[in-house]
């Protein structure tokens, strides 16, 4: 089991579903979504959706979660969320008087008895002592996170254009600075194509 802090926000998604039977029914269901902001989250979720139902949708409803940390399961079979509210114990050193801070977590989970076993998998590591005030079921059918994409060679070799042009750093600064940034893979391939402009170039002066 994984956990991922992050800012995030339910979602209710209001379609016309087909039932089994064949039907149209209007149906209202639940999400979350990793995003940074109420507008972040209603085009992420728009996007989102736009996979999965063919037809018109509307965004109905986007509040922020009660939870700053989700647990997610490597369990196939985990198609259920359960919101967890644990509470942690700590100990004041003057008075010996026993604390307690309440935090609530989203655990995806196949059932309530995974869940709990999920949330002893996660914080066993922590050395927290914690008691588990109440685990409930919640309606949300899926949880999508955020995931940030880095920039292509191309992209960066476009920004290292831009700060060449203004000519407030040496060429080497900048080329330092994207290098160092940049993941093993994505520094090879800008090194390649650095050698390659440098190449042009050099061709280019030979030939006048």
């Amino acid at each position: 089991m994984r956990s991922k802090t992050a800012l995030w926000f339910e979602c209710k998604i209001r379609y016309e579903k087909i039932t089994d039977e064949g039907t149209q029914k209007k149906v209202t269901e639940q999400y979350a979504i990793d995003a940074l902001s109420y507008a972040e989250a209603e085009n992420k979720i728009t996007e989102e959706m736009s996979h999965f139902i063919s037809g018109e949708f509307e965004v109905t409803d986007i509040k922020k979660a009660p939870y700053k940390e989700v647990f997610f399961s490597e369990d196939a079979n985990a198609d259920r969320y359960y919101r967890a509210k644990l509470d942690f114990i700590t100990i004041d050193e003057r008075t010996a008087a026993e604390k307690r801070s309440r935090v609530t977590y989203l655990v995806q989970a196949s059932s309530l008895k995974n869940a709990l076993k999920g949330i002893d998998e996660v914080m066993s590591s922590t050395m927290i002592d914690y008691d588990a005030a109440s685990l409930s079921d919640t309606k949300l059918m899926d949880v999508f996170e955020y995931e940030k994409k880095g920039k292509t060679a191309d992209e960066l070799m476009d920004s290292m254009a831009a700060e060449l042009r203004d000519k407030s750093k040496s060429v080497e600064e900048i080329v330092d600075k994207y290098v160092k940034t940049a993941t093993p893979e994505l520094c090879q391939q800008l090194i390649e194509k650095l050698t390659d402009m440098r190449n042009k170039l050099k061709e280019a002066g030979d030939g006048e």
